[in-house]
């Protein structure tokens, strides 16, 4: 399994947007995450298997 490595200023833009609070901008990413399984979950519920072709969400990464 390989892993893209976020480039640094990226990295650096989100902990400059929580005003140089790494812990808070981890908390928000974690946030974030949660709300998009939720949002994921949602949608493989609402969608058909035919419409989905038989398509599974994962809700982890591999």
């Amino acid at each position: 399994m390989s892993t893209k490595a976020a480039p640094q200023q990226e990295i650096d833009a989100v902990i400059e947007a929580y005003g140089g609070d790494a812990r808070a901008a981890v908390r928000e990413l974690l946030a974030d995450a949660d709300f998009l399984r939720d949002q994921l979950y949602t949608a493989s519920v609402l969608v058909s298997k035919g419409y989905a072709r038989g398509w599974r969400p994962q809700y982890e990464r591999p």
